[in-house]
């Protein structure tokens, strides 16, 4: 018999910023870097970004999409994604959508484990940021979870943006058949 996973109880907030940020940060040193938009993103490397980010986070949502909705979720032109690449190598990745004229939503932001603890994640966010408002919505919003990084709202905060709500919900994590169909997909 296949054992499900617990769900996990968890502590929403959402965050909006109305003005770009002001933080400048200079680019990481002894390493190289390169951010690099990903439209028509294959799925199965989709797949991998999302999979190597957010693992540790228990993100899973777009883990349990069919190839059909993933694709239109990803292809749709309001939808946007960037790769983040150290010496070569993915590194992390951001996505955001512009709901309408006013606000885009930053819908996934992170690193994979390699790229922690190299002092970049702050210099990501921002170029991250740098991005959206160069689209001039009158604001930016996203969600974070108890289960992100520990200082993710800290970082946030950082660069601007303040809580608006919070909340509680649940996160199913991926079962043993959900990460078997998953690799099949590879």
């Amino acid at each position: 018999m296949v054992k499900s996973p617990s769900s996990l109880s968890v502590h929403i907030t959402r965050l909006e910023m109305t003005a770009p940020p002001k933080a400048s940060l200079p680019m990481p040193v002894n390493i190289q870097t390169a951010i690099m938009r990903a439209p028509e993103i294959p799925l199965p490397f989709y797949r991998y970004l999302y999979r190597q980010v957010g693992a540790r986070w228990q993100w899973v949502d777009r883990l349990r999409l069919s190839d059909d909705q993933l694709t239109a979720t990803l292809h749709d032109k309001r939808n946007n994604i960037s790769v983040l690449y150290v010496n070569g190598a993915p590194a992390g990745f951001y996505e955001y959508l512009v709901e309408d004229d006013d606000q885009i939503e930053l819908t996934h932001f992170g690193l994979m484990e390699h790229a922690l603890g190299l002092g970049i994640g702050k210099w990501f966010l921002l170029q991250a940021l740098y991005a959206i408002w160069l689209l001039n919505p009158q604001r930016v919003v996203t969600t974070t979870n108890t289960l992100d990084h520990p200082r993710a709202l800290q970082l946030y905060q950082m660069f601007g943006f303040s809580p608006v709500s919070t909340g509680t919900g649940i996160v199913r994590p991926l079962s043993d058949k959900e990460l078997l169909e998953l690799a099949k997909k590879a």
